[in-house]
């Protein structure tokens, strides 16, 4: 009898289910139909935001980063509709939660790659730079090699391979030498008291006219900055184009070395830093007159220890 009543409740719930499928099997395919659709429709938005990102962004890595969270979204949608369609609410409702849950704690385990990401992102939209180029930022020089979604390689003029933080270059000040075509030499200069200040100035100018690579478009500029303390210290400004960090150090080494040439031809004086020596002398006093009594008063007392040790040897 226990048997029969066992077997009796398998079958009547074998069948139950049974009238359950049947009941279900146009939603079923229904939401079989709408999930393919979802794909369908996913694949043709993916290829559709691939092309457009191409063109507008021209990163091949964050497109397809891009292009894929996306297609994975669409599927995602597709997936909770159909289960909505299954009648299985409570099943996307514990989805959803999970889901929540499991993003709020990658976020905060993930948070500096999140972080990078989306700076990566917001670059790649704003192009702040492009591979070729010299930036300077936070210490780190060099030209760019790769632009990636979570960092940026660059070579360093020592030809050192750096690897920064996307989201460094983008939350610092960034500088890009090779977004302009021309570059300043700022060159600073002293002269003696005793020069011609205009004299210097003409010199100083002519002598930098012939520097390699010179924008001649723009004018030479000289400024004289401070009285300084051994010197007139003054400011020689040049414009020259900006083919590479090396070719821009090679025209300012140039420029300087015709200052120099041209001083020294027109025997205009680059003084050295005054120093003053304290021997302890009064004011008022010569150093030829202090120094030999000093020498002779510490003569005078030596003379006694020396005897003293000649004595002390001697026994």
């Amino acid at each position: 009898m226990e048997i029969k009543k066992y077997y009796d409740l398998i079958i009547e719930k074998l069948i139950g289910w049974s009238e359950q499928l049947v009941k279900m099997l146009p939603n079923f395919v229904l939401a079989i139909v709408v999930l393919i659709a979802f794909v369908f429709i996913g694949r043709l938005i993916r290829n559709l935001i691939t092309k457009l990102l191409d063109r507008t962004l021209k990163n091949r890595s964050l497109t397809s980063i891009v292009s894929k969270v996306v297609y994975v979204l669409i599927i995602a949608i597709g997936a909770f509709v159909a289960l909505s369609l299954l009648n299985l609410d409570k099943a996307v409702s514990s989805l959803l939660a999970g889901a929540g849950i499991i993003g709020l704690a990658l976020g905060f385990a993930f948070q500096d790659i999140a972080t990078n990401f989306i700076a990566g992102f917001f670059m790649a939209v704003k192009r702040p730079f492009k591979i070729g180029q010299v930036i300077h930022c936070e210490g780190h020089s060099g030209v760019i090699k790769h632009i990636g979604i979570r960092t940026t390689e660059i070579t360093s003029f020592q030809g050192q391979e750096v690897i920064i933080p996307n989201k460094m270059l983008f939350q610092n000040p960034l500088i890009n030498d090779s977004e302009n075509i021309y570059k300043r030499i700022d060159l600073n200069v002293g002269v003696s008291y005793g020069e011609d200040l205009e004299r210097v100035r003409d010199i100083a100018i002519a002598s930098v006219k012939n520097t390699p690579n010179i924008n001649t478009d723009k004018s030479i500029d000289l400024v004289y900055l401070a009285f300084g303390g051994s010197s007139i210290d003054f400011r020689i400004m040049i414009w020259v184009e900006f083919k590479s960090q090396l070719e821009f150090l090679k025209s300012q080494s140039e420029a300087i070395i015709a200052i120099k040439k041209a001083f020294d031809k027109e025997d205009i004086m680059i003084p050295f830093p005054i120093r003053t020596l304290d021997f302890g002398i009064k004011g008022g006093e010569k150093l030829n007159e202090v120094l030999p009594k000093q020498t002779m008063l510490s003569d005078a007392n030596g003379a006694p220890n020396e005897k003293r040790k000649s004595n002390q040897s001697a026994e």
